[in-house]
C-alpha cells in the first residue's frame, strides 16, 4: 500500500479543535492515559518524538514529563477510522498517571462495585 504524507489539518477535531488520544505502552498494550491534543500538538510530538497534549485546565501545551520526568515517547500513531481518535504507542518512563500509577485506568468496576486495581509505585 502506496504511503502519503501526512497533515495533521485531516483530522477530525471537535468544536474546540482538540481530539482525543489514547496513549497505550507499544509492548505490553496497556492503556495507560486519554489526553487532549490540537493541530499543533499532533504535529510537534511527529516532529520531536515526545509526545505533546493540549492540557484543557490550562489552554496551554502539555509536553508529557516536562515535570514529573515521566516522558512518553512516540514510536507510533495511530488514526481510527473515522479520523477523530487518535492511538499513540507510547514508551513510558515511570508512571503515566498524575496519582503515580503506571496507568490512569486503575479503577475496575467488578460484580457492581469499584475496586482499585493499581498501587502508586514507589
Amino acid at each position: 500500500m502506496p504511503s502519503s504524507p501526512f497533515d495533521p489539518a485531516t483530522l477530525t477535531y471537535d468544536s474546540r479543535g482538540l481530539i482525543p488520544a489514547l496513549a497505550q505502552d507499544h509492548a505490553s498494550g496497556e492503556a495507560l492515559m486519554l489526553a487532549w491534543m490540537n493541530a499543533e500538538s499532533v504535529a510537534e510530538t511527529l516532529r520531536t518524538g515526545r509526545v505533546v497534549y493540549w492540557s484543557r485546565s490550562r489552554g496551554a501545551f502539555w509536553r508529557k514529563g516536562d515535570e514529573s520526568g515521566h516522558i512518553q515517547e512516540l514510536v507510533e500513531m495511530r488514526i481510527d477510522c473515522d479520523r477523530d481518535a487518535l492511538l499513540l504507542l507510547v514508551r513510558q518512563t515511570g508512571p503515566a498517571c498524575h496519582t503515580n500509577r503506571r496507568s490512569c485506568f486503575y479503577t475496575a468496576v467488578r460484580e457492581g462495585a469499584e475496586v482499585e486495581i493499581l498501587q502508586p509505585e514507589s
